[in-house]
C-alpha cells in the first residue's frame, strides 16, 4: 500500500471523526475546492481502509467527547461570516455548531447554534464517568458487588 502523506494522513485521522469530507479536507490544508478534493481522496482505496483503521482504534466515547469539545469551544465566526459575506460559500464554512439558518421574508437570516452550556455538561459528564476498563472502576464493581452480597447495601458505609 502507498504511504500517505502528512495531509492525508491528516485528513483521514480527521474524517474519522468529523464525517465530513469538506471539513476534514479543509482543516487538513486543502484550501481549494475542499469538497471536492475530500470526495476525491475517500475514491482512494488507501484512504478508506486507513480511515477504517482508525475508526477500529477510535470508540465511540472518544468521538462523543470530540464532537461536545467542538460544540462548546468552537468558533462561531464562520456562521457570522454566512450573514455578512453574501458571496460566502457554505460548503467551504465550518457550520458545525450551528443547528438552524432562517432565511426570513424580510431578508434577515437567523442562525440558531447547538447549547454550548448543555454541551459542556455532556461533555463534563462523559469526563467524570471515569474509564469503565480501568483496574480502580473494577474495584468498585466488585466492592459494590461484595455489599450486596454481604446485606450491607444501602448502609450508611459507602466507599469511593
Amino acid at each position: 500500500m502507498k504511504k500517505l502523506t502528512r495531509r492525508e494522513e491528516d485528513f483521514c485521522r480527521l474524517y474519522a471523526s468529523l464525517q465530513n469530507e469538506a471539513e476534514a479536507a479543509r482543516t487538513a490544508g486543502y484550501a481549494v475546492l475542499p469538497k471536492r478534493a475530500g470526495a476525491r481522496l475517500l475514491q482512494r482505496e488507501e484512504i478508506r481502509q486507513r480511515i477504517l483503521s482508525i475508526r477500529e482504534k477510535t470508540d465511540l466515547l472518544s468521538q462523543a467527547k470530540s464532537g461536545f469539545r467542538r460544540l462548546a469551544f468552537g468558533s462561531a465566526g464562520d456562521a457570522v461570516r454566512l450573514i455578512t459575506d453574501p458571496a460566502a460559500d457554505p460548503e467551504s464554512l465550518d457550520l458545525f455548531m450551528v443547528s438552524s439558518v432562517k432565511a426570513g421574508s424580510s431578508g434577515i437570516t437567523e442562525i440558531k447554534f447547538f447549547d454550548r452550556q448543555k454541551a459542556l455538561e455532556s461533555l463534563a459528564e462523559l469526563e467524570n464517568r471515569g474509564d469503565l476498563d480501568s483496574p480502580l472502576s473494577l474495584y468498585s464493581a466488585l466492592e459494590s458487588s461484595a455489599r450486596l452480597v454481604s446485606g450491607k447495601a444501602g448502609t450508611t458505609e459507602e466507599y469511593e
